[in-house]
C-alpha cells in the first residue's frame, strides 16, 4: 500500500494508524507528526500568506475564486513518480485543499501516462464529530487496517464521553462564542458548535454541521458571550495572539462584552486543533473544555494549545470605539 495524503488532518489519521512507512507523499501544510515532515511535498500553494493579515487573506483568497483560479498547485508528476494506490483529499472546502476535481483527473492522467490501474481516490467529508471519527474508519479500511482504526474510534470516542459526563455536572452553561476568522469576523461551524456543546457551553454565531459563516459584529454584542476562543483556520499560536491583538480591542463596544469583562478571552492554535479533522479533534475537545470549565478540566487540554489574550479584567485596556 502507497498513499499521497492531500489533507493534514489526513496524514495524521494515516500516521495515527501506524501506517507512516505506507504514506509517499503529503503536502505543503502537512507538519503532524513530525516524521511527516521528510516525506515528499506534492502541492504548494499559489499565494503567499506569510506576512500577511487576515483581511489581506480574505481578499486575495475572494479575488482568486473569483477568477476562477486555483488555491493551490498539484504535482501531477511527482505524484506520478510515487505512484500511489491510495489518494487521500476532500470536497469539503474549497479554500482548505487541492480541489476533488482536480485530484480525480490527476488520477486518471496518471493512470494513462504510466499504464496501470488509477489509484483509489477516497474523499473525506466530515461534518461532525460522528463523522469526523467515520473518516478514520473509512481510512482504515481503504488501507486494509480495520482492526487499528476501530481500536483507534473506540478509544476516541471513549474520550468524548468522559468529556460529555463530566460536562452534565457543571451548574450552568456559559455562552461561549468560537471565531473561525478575524477580518471579517465568521463564527463556528462544522464540528465546532458540537464541541462546545459537549464541553459544557452554549454555542452561538454559528450552526452545527454547516459551513462556517461571516457575522455582523453587531451579533457578536448581541450574543454577549462569556467565553470567547478565537481560532482562526490556518493561524498557529502566535500568529492569533499578535493578530487578535491587533483586531478585537478596536471593536466597537469590546470592552462591554462579559468575557472581556471577565478577562475569558482565550488564543488557541486553530491549525493544530479545530481546523483539523483528525484524531487531535478529540484533544479539542478536552482543551475547550477547559476554556469553558477551568473548575472541571483543568489540565484536560494539551499544553501549549491556549494562550489567554487578556490575564484579568483590570489589565483589558481602555480604548477607544472605531
Amino acid at each position: 500500500m502507497r498513499i499521497v495524503s492531500l489533507l493534514p488532518s489526513a496524514t495524521e489519521i494515516v500516521y495515527a494508524l501506524g501506517l507512516g512507512d505506507a504514506l509517499v507523499g503529503i503536502t505543503h501544510e502537512c507538519d503532524y507528526p513530525a516524521e511527516a515532515r521528510g516525506k515528499p511535498v506534492v502541492t504548494r500553494s499559489m499565494l503567499d500568506h506569510t506576512s500577511a493579515s487576515s483581511a489581506e487573506i480574505d481578499q486575495s483568497v475572494r479575488q482568486q475564486l473569483q477568477d476562477g483560479l486555483s488555491l493551490y498547485d498539484l504535482d501531477q508528476a511527482l505524484l506520478g513518480q510515487l505512484a500511489p494506490d491510495l489518494i487521500l483529499t476532500q470536497e469539503l472546502c474549497q479554500v482548505c485543499a487541492v480541489s476533488y476535481d482536480t485530484v480525480a483527473r490527476a488520477a486518471r492522467d496518471v493512470s494513462a501516462q504510466y499504464g496501470r490501474l488509477a489509484p483509489q481516490v477516497l474523499s473525506l467529508e466530515p461534518s461532525g464529530l460522528d463523522d469526523i471519527l467515520a473518516t478514520i474508519a473509512s481510512v482504515g479500511a481503504a488501507a486494509g487496517a480495520e482492526p487499528r482504526a476501530s481500536a483507534l474510534v473506540e478509544g476516541l470516542r471513549a474520550r468524548v464521553e468522559r468529556v460529555r459526563a463530566h460536562a452534565a455536572s457543571a451548574t450552568r452553561r456559559p455562552r461561549v462564542a468560537c471565531i473561525e476568522w478575524l477580518d471579517p469576523i465568521f463564527g463556528p461551524g462544522h464540528w465546532l458548535p458540537e464541541l462546545v456543546a459537549i464541553a459544557g457551553g452554549q454555542p452561538g454565531l454559528g450552526t452545527a454541521r454547516a459551513d462556517s459563516r461571516r457575522v455582523a459584529w453587531g451579533d457578536v454584542i448581541a450574543f454577549a458571550p462569556e467565553v470567547i476562543v478565537v481560532t482562526p483556520c490556518g493561524f498557529d499560536l502566535e500568529r492569533t495572539v499578535d493578530e487578535a491583538l491587533q483586531v478585537l480591542p478596536s471593536r466597537t463596544g469590546w470592552n462591554a462584552l462579559p468575557a472581556v469583562r471577565q478577562g475569558r478571552v482565550y488564543a488557541v492554535d486553530g491549525n493544530a486543533y479545530f481546523s483539523r479533522p483528525g484524531p487531535r479533534i478529540v484533544d479539542s475537545l478536552e482543551l475547550i473544555a477547559e476554556l469553558i470549565h477551568p473548575d472541571l478540566f483543568a489540565g484536560w487540554g494539551p499544553r501549549g494549545g491556549w494562550r489567554p489574550l487578556i490575564a484579568t479584567p483590570e489589565q483589558t485596556p481602555e480604548l477607544s470605539a472605531s
